[in-house]
């Protein structure tokens, strides 16, 4: 059993959480909101957040909380005043299923079914073609040029407006494709690669409104180390100079993709966790993009989402959550989360893994003459090893970022630092959610230097994962606040706006808002001047 899934304490009696995954209007012109407490005056801009917000399309229902179309959120925050608008992202995924009445495009745990009106022999053949990747993209808000951008985990991202969540053009970064061996005397060997791309700064041209991607190229190709088998990524970690890509043992195995479309199975099946194989650090120069000659490596485990990374005295410090179980993605299905309260909820949350922050440590002048069997990592706050082994490779252990006061809460995810200040730097705070429940159930704030943590949680309310703006003319880590959005399954329409002051982790106010929002994904505060 895994660690982490040995520390924490059993749940009993937890309360179902089906409201929270099911579909929601759009509500596209901005509604007015009930302020309880104070919104500070100094926050002007627009908080915006993104995921699942439609689950069915006619008769068909996607399978898995990945699979629900694709719901932005703005909260517009001015003068104390907090305003609310959504819109669903006009994907073409969103499109096309919407003119169809039914699921016509593959998403991560739904295959879509051949068109019933087709004769035999064209739902046969339609069997055999692999599908096209989705552009339902519901994981986050990202900028680039100064435009925003929605993006999920295929290369597909759309442009949209951040006042009015109008969506624009469809852009694909760098079509994903396997190269086929040179050689072409031998048999065809497929190999497949993490491409790094490397997007400038902007040069945009006033009053042009497009998307703008000139000048991005691949930085540095890393070829998987299996080739059959590419590892699954989320997201990988910066330092200032360097990309830390993070090849872990969750497997997507390419030959069964084929199969798989033929027997009418999902994509989500296709991933295999394979906690024989050690992870791999891939530390790339982001500058040059020339790759590490060091082979880095740890035991198995499990991350989607980097805390911080930061160059100090000739190491490369990264901090990540981290599970000991890869198997959970596949295990987020609707009809999971829609399981009844207590037994049947308890029993599905008690046999999933925690994740709990780590910190690994890789030292960056490692050569032929440094010396095997001893820890290389010298900085004085560190218990994280990095040992270089007899084969040359370095072998790093973690250091476990909390105290046992972290397994109350269910360990943590969705991590945010003061990103405007401290990323890429040495840091103190870092904000997360807490999982006593499927969905995060608290919010965290977590002292490195202590390893001690303040939590805001009430029973019944989840919230999403928290942002923190910077006050202005802010002198320490901490002076600011942290948002997020507060759902819940038990009242109807009783969403609300949180405001914590980001230092004494006590509630400014909160913005509530007459509305269902499903429970999402990622989200930016967008500073308006």
């Amino acid at each position: 059993m895994a660690a982490s899934k040995k520390k924490c304490p059993l749940a009993t009696g937890l309360e179902g959480i089906a409201p929270l995954v099911r579909t929601v209007e759009e509500i596209p012109e901005p509604i007015t909101t009930v302020i309880k407490g104070n919104i500070p005056s100094w926050i002007n801009g627009s908080f915006l957040r993104n995921g699942p917000g439609r689950f069915e399309f006619g008769k068909d229902n996607f399978n898995h909380w990945f699979d629900g179309m694709a719901l932005m959120h703005r909260f517009y925050i001015h003068d104390s005043e907090v305003t609310y608008s959504s819109r669903f992202l006009r994907s073409d995924s969103y499109v096309r299923n919407s003119e169809k009445d039914r699921i016509v495009v593959c998403e991560f745990g739904t295959m879509a079914m051949p068109d019933p009106c087709k004769n035999f022999f064209s739902q046969f053949l339609s069997r055999f073609k692999i599908p096209k990747a989705t552009d339902n993209a519901s994981v986050n808000f990202v900028k680039y040029k100064g435009d925003y951008y929605v993006s999920t985990e295929t290369n597909y991202m759309r442009r949209v407006d951040p006042q009015s969540l109008e969506t624009k053009e469809k852009v694909q970064l760098f079509p994903a494709k396997p190269s086929p061996n040179p050689d072409d005397t031998g048999p065809v060997v497929r190999r497949f690669f993490y491409n790094i791309i490397r997007v400038p700064p902007p040069e945009k041209v006033e009053g042009e409104d497009k998307a703008d991607f000139s000048g991005a190229q691949v930085l540095c190709s890393i070829p998987a180390s299996d080739s059959r088998k590419p590892s699954y990524y989320h997201s990988f970690a910066m330092s200032e100079n360097y990309v830390v890509f993070i090849e872990q043992p969750i497997k997507l195995d390419l030959l069964k993709v084929m199969l798989f479309r033929i027997q009418g199975k999902s994509f989500d099946k296709v991933m295999t966790w394979e906690p024989q194989h050690d992870t791999i650090f891939h530390v790339v120069d982001r500058h040059t993009g020339e790759q590490s000659k060091v082979k880095y490596s740890a035991p198995p485990m499990f991350t989607l989402h980097q805390i911080n990374a930061y160059e100090d005295k000739g190491f490369l410090v990264m901090d990540m959550c981290c599970g000991d179980d890869g198997e959970v993605i596949g295990d987020f299905t609707l009809e999971n989360l829609r399981r009844a309260p207590g037994e049947e909820m308890d029993k599905f949350y008690n046999s999933m893994c925690r994740n709990l922050p780590r910190r690994y440590v890789l030292p960056l002048t490692v050569t032929d003459d440094t010396p095997s069997d001893q820890n290389l990592v010298t900085l004085p706050f560190c218990q994280a090893t990095a040992v270089k082994t007899g084969c040359g490779e370095v072998l790093c252990t973690h250091e476990e970022l909390y105290d046992e006061e972290l397994f109350q809460y269910g360990g943590l995810e969705f991590p945010q630092i003061n990103y405007a200040h401290y990323n890429a730097r040495p840091y103190r705070y870092y904000y997360a959610c807490g999982f006593g429940h499927l969905f995060s159930d608290s919010l965290l704030k977590m002292d490195l230097e202590t390893k001690k943590l303040k939590a805001w949680r009430h029973p019944g309310l989840f919230p999403s994962e928290p942002v923190f703006v910077p006050a202005p003319n802010a002198t320490e880590e901490d002076d600011g606040v942290v948002m997020s959005v507060i759902i819940t399954p038990r009242t109807e329409k009783s969403t609300f706006l949180l405001v914590l002051d980001a230092k004494t982790f006590t509630e400014l106010g909160r913005a509530e808002v007459p509305v269902n929002i499903p429970f999402g994904t990622h989200g930016v505060f967008n500073e308006m001047h």
